[in-house]
């Protein structure tokens, strides 16, 4: 399936399971595409019809023309056109990853995308204004934040023009990725190639850090959350701190669920079964409530 954009894209759509189950909207982060999630569809699909699809710069969906096109707000209304287009007349269940969830917390408000999406599950990924609020805050403790800062030690990297372009095409950040999956000692790690993860997603997605990061870290406006939320945090993600995942959400979300689980930040492909179990869980449980 092909979905339009308001700005003139085409984002590819991907679907798995069955047809008349409810529908789990999966979401990627960088530097993957929507090949991230094989493992948890295929565990989800026998009990739900499962949609995946490449963002915008990514896999075989359209490349912005401008830093633009990378803002938070155009990601959100992208979900909210792959929402309209899947599941017009029944709320989701929504589940995303690194940039995934980062991208689409600002939807889950009600006067967004609340009201058309029935959970969201969050891995490795809290709102931008959401860490910027925890980071500020003296009551999280000096040395989780401490370990933050060093944890996102990239991030001022993908700041600076042309050398983080010139690190994605030598394969230095597919490097990084692989050494960072590592941190999951008990599981045979995906390298690069066999995660078909391409040279373009890893150039374009750079722009998602300028496009946001500054104004979304300097002065941040935390969203509220009404709906249920999960947060599967893994305890050994070299990139987002268990700390900060389940800490920074807690203020500004009703109804919050955080899962401390063993696994790397790259979860989502290393153990897919684990994750596809604690979704199928929080699915059925906010169902049953």
């Amino acid at each position: 399936m092909r979905v339009d954009t308001s700005d003139g894209l085409q984002l590819a759509v991907f679907e798995q399971g069955r047809p008349e189950a409810p529908t789990v909207v999966l979401v990627h982060g960088y530097p993957d595409n929507h090949h991230v999630w094989d493992g948890v569809m295929a565990e989800l699909a026998t009990d739900f019809r499962v949609v995946a699809y490449d963002v915008r710069g990514s896999g075989e969906s359209g490349v912005p023309t401008s830093r633009r096109g990378y803002r938070i707000d155009q990601l959100v209304d992208d979900l909210g056109r792959i929402i309209d287009a899947v599941s017009p007349d029944t709320p989701v269940h929504l589940v995303a990853h690194d940039w995934g969830s980062i991208q689409v917390w600002d939807g889950l408000t009600a006067d967004r995308l609340g009201p058309r999406i029935r959970t969201f599950t969050s891995i490795s990924g809290p709102s931008l204004d959401h860490a910027a609020a925890w980071l500020r805050n003296n009551a999280a403790g000096a040395v989780p934040r401490l370990r933050q800062l060093l944890a996102s030690y990239y991030v001022g990297l993908f700041m600076a023009p042309v050398l983080p372009e010139l690190c994605a095409r030598r394969g230095v950040i597919g490097r990084l990725v692989d050494h960072s999956a590592a941190a999951d000692r008990e599981v045979q790690p995906p390298t690069t190639a066999q995660q078909d993860r391409g040279e373009a997603e890893t150039v374009n997605g750079i722009e998602l850090y300028r496009a946001n990061f500054p104004r979304r870290m300097l002065r941040p406006v935390p969203p509220q959350v009404d709906l249920p939320v999960q947060v599967i945090a893994p305890e050994r993600d070299h990139h987002v701190r268990p700390e900060l995942q389940a800490g920074a959400p807690a203020p500004y979300v009703r109804d919050l669920t955080v899962h401390h689980v063993t696994g790397s930040h790259w979860v989502v492909s290393q153990r897919p079964a684990l994750v596809a179990g604690l979704v199928r869980e929080f699915i059925g449980a906010e169902v049953s409530a």
